[in-house]
C-alpha cells in the first residue's frame, strides 16, 4: 500500500435506507443508481488502506434534534426519517461497516457541523478527503465547503458515486465545487489513481 493513502479518508455520506429506498419520503431520486459505485469505492478504499468514515443521520424519534423545516415529519406515534434505531437509519444493502471503519452521526447537512469529525480526522493524520453519497446540493456540498474552509489540502468528490434529485442539480453543484478547487474524478479515474504508488 502506498503510504500517502494513510493520510486519506473516504467519507460515505447518508447512504441510508430512508434516503435511498423507493418508498421513503426522504428518497433522493438519483441515490439508488449510485449504490454499486459506492460499494466499489468502499472496496477500493479498504484495499488501499484508506480510512472509511460512515457519516450518517440519526435523529431523536420525536424529532427534537431535527431542523425546523423537517419537524412536521416527526409526530406523536410516528417514527420520523432516520430515527435512531429505525430500519430507515440503517445503511442500504451492500454497505457494511467493518472493523477499523469509523462512524460519525450528524443532525445537519454538513458532516462537520456540531460533530467531532474534524478533530478525529486531525488525530488520525488525515489530510485528504474523498467524498461520496447523497445528496449533492445538501450534505455533500456543505461537507465539502466546510472541508475547504478547514484547509484540507485535497478534497475530491467522486462524480458517479454521488447523486442528487436530478442530473442537472448534481452537475450545477459539481460546477460550484470545482470552482473552489475540489477535484471531481469519476470512479474509474479515482480507481486508477489509487493504483499509483
Amino acid at each position: 500500500m502506498a503510504a500517502k493513502w494513510n493520510h486519506t479518508a473516504l467519507l460515505v455520506i447518508d447512504m441510508q435506507n430512508d434516503f435511498i429506498l423507493d418508498d421513503s419520503p426522504m428518497r433522493v431520486a438519483g441515490g439508488k443508481a449510485i449504490v454499486p459505485n459506492v460499494i466499489k469505492a468502499v472496496e477500493i478504499a479498504r484495499q488501499r488502506g484508506i480510512l472509511v468514515v460512515w457519516v450518517v443521520r440519526e435523529h431523536d424519534p420525536l424529532g427534537r434534534d431535527v431542523e425546523v423545516f423537517r419537524r412536521h415529519l416527526y409526530s406523536k406515534g410516528k417514527v420520523g426519517p432516520t430515527s435512531k434505531g429505525s430500519a430507515g437509519a440503517e445503511l442500504v444493502d451492500g454497505l457494511v461497516m467493518k472493523e477499523g471503519d469509523y462512524k460519525v452521526v450528524k443532525t445537519r447537512f454538513s458532516a462537520f457541523f456540531a460533530t467531532h469529525l474534524h478533530s478525529f480526522l486531525k488525530t488520525e493524520g488525515i489530510q485528504d478527503l474523498v467524498v461520496i453519497g447523497v445528496q449533492t446540493p445538501n450534505c455533500i456540498r456543505q461537507t465539502v465547503f466546510d472541508a475547504v474552509a478547514l484547509d484540507y489540502p485535497s478534497v475530491s468528490v467522486i462524480l458517479d458515486a454521488t447523486a442528487a434529485a436530478t442530473p442537472d442539480i448534481h452537475q450545477a453543484n459539481v460546477f460550484d465545487m470545482k470552482n473552489i478547487g475540489v477535484a471531481t474524478p469519476t470512479l474509474q479515474e479515482w480507481s486508477e489513481l489509487c493504483k499509483q504508488a
